[in-house]
């Protein structure tokens, strides 16, 4: 091994793509343990840090080219020993001058004194924070401050991030391409506007709100207003997840939906104050849009929609304006209550097949029956359909299955109205790659036999009572 040539000796390490293996060849001899641990690039670490200081300085001195480092602390307990403090970011800071990417679950014991230390990592681009409690606004800008080359942020949980200054930093230095808010209580969705010219370079956003717990703040509407019309340019946005949002006319999130000239995934899920008009908008500017996924809250958790502000004429003008759609999603259920049923299904049927739907995925479509089924039987685009909770599909809309022309992969969950009778027909012709059926009531498991070639069955009735 030590006659061999540098090159080959490389070349057979980077076709190792096991860690267990890796670390079994670096106990081959001394060059093997040298160059594996030069070569190495990703790192996760997790409870196993023990003392966690010294180990992580072990480590960084042994692999000095980490570009990539996950540490992730969840299912900790105090008798794992200590967690990995401010002291081990100084580590990083000081060790590992390649790191790129770093992310922090569930890293109770690190607070914005270890998040300064890592503002002097100049390379840094990526930064994931998942439930980081003791980090506040402060932490999170001097990161803005000190990675200026930052593109990728996630915060998950953060619970004292309640200040966005760090947003307009962001902004300013105009990098930032993918940022994701999940659950943290102090910002809410008119903060984004704070963002600033840093929408014009934005590549994907996602955005979710704890549904649970809002926090207070009043905003100065006039400021909002000129703030407004300085920065919203998302021309380069391509991906926009939504969750629990309130949209209000005409402000901060309605303005991004209408701008949107690149976007091709939009997901939105529980947001309150959506209308026909955002929806036309979007479709008129969004021409490249290929997902779509829409999920309707109950009237039992908004009654703000019992006057539904959809209606079928946001249907229709995804049908005309978004010629390349082919995931559709509608869910008319927040998981235990039935949503309004603002559309009809001459609308829904009239997209799928205007538009190359491969992926239809329909949650509490009590509208959708045997006539849907019938009318979706001869779309040449349609690979994967997923039935959830749509109790006006009977046995005879499931016979039609066998003329699907590409169908591939068949879902059905919480479906009342479906024996094995309906999938029959199937038994034999191999035609499903996939059949998932789950919480069916009166379908089998000996009933699904040989209707495709992965099967996949699960009995859980507690949602019936």
């Amino acid at each position: 091994m030590e006659d061999l040539p540098e090159p080959l000796l490389l070349d057979v390490l980077r076709r190792i793509d096991r860690t267990a293996d890796r670390n079994s060849v670096s106990l081959a001899c001394k060059r093997m343990c040298r160059s594996e641990g030069e070569q190495r690039d990703f790192l996760r670490v997790g409870c196993g840090l023990h003392p966690a200081v010294e180990a992580l300085t072990a480590l960084c001195v042994r692999f000095p080219n980490l570009s990539k480092l996950e540490i992730d602390y969840s299912g900790w307990m105090s008798s794992s020993g200590r967690q990995l403090g401010n002291q081990g970011l100084q580590v990083l800071s000081s060790h590992c001058p390649s790191l790129k990417e770093l992310s922090l679950s569930f890293c109770s014991f690190i607070n914005d004194t270890g998040l300064g230390h890592l503002s002097s990592c100049s390379n840094l681009i990526s930064l994931k924070l998942n439930f980081a409690p003791a980090v506040s606004c402060n932490g999170i800008l001097s990161i803005a401050l000190g990675c200026k080359n930052l593109t990728t942020l996630e915060l998950i949980r953060c619970m004292k991030v309640n200040s966005v200054e760090w947003l307009q930093i962001l902004g300013k230095f105009g990098n930032l391409r993918d940022l994701s808010i999940k659950n943290c209580r102090g910002i809410r969705e008119d903060d984004l506007v704070m963002l600033g010219s840093g929408w014009r370079k934005l590549r994907r956003l996602e955005f979710s709100v704890d549904a649970y717990y809002r926090y207070p703040r009043i905003h100065d509407q006039s400021s909002f207003s000129e703030c407004c019309k300085q920065f919203i340019s998302c021309d380069k946005l391509k991906e926009l997840s939504l969750t629990n949002c309130i949209i209000s006319p005409g402000q901060g999130l309605s303005f991004v939906l209408g701008r949107c000239l690149s976007l091709e995934k939009l997901r939105l899920h529980m947001c309150i104050g959506i209308t026909d008009r955002e929806v036309i908008e979007l479709s008129q500017n969004s021409t490249d849009l290929r997902s779509f996924s829409l999920r309707l809250p109950s009237q039992f958790t908004a009654p703000v929609l019992l006057n539904s502000p959809l209606s079928n004429e946001s249907l229709r003008a995804l049908a005309g304006g978004c010629r390349m759609l082919d995931e559709l999603e509608l869910s008319f259920s927040d998981g235990e209550f039935p949503s309004v049923s603002c559309f009809g299904p001459g609308a829904v049927i009239g997209l799928i097949q205007s538009c190359p739907i491969r992926t239809l995925k329909l949650q509490g479509a009590y509208f959708f029956n045997d006539i849907g089924m019938e009318a979706i039987c001869s779309s040449p685009y349609l690979q994967v359909l997923e039935l959830c909770q749509c109790q006006e599909v009977s046995d005879e809309g499931m016979m039609l299955l066998v003329h699907f022309p590409c169908l591939r992969v068949l879902k059905l969950c919480k479906c009342l109205g479906i024996t094995d009778s309906g999938l029959k027909p199937l038994a034999g012709l191999e035609k499903l790659d996939s059949l998932i059926v789950e919480d069916c009531p009166q379908i089998s498991e000996k009933g699904i036999e040989g209707a495709a070639r992965s099967l996949s069955y699960r009995q859980d009735l507690t949602w019936l009572y």
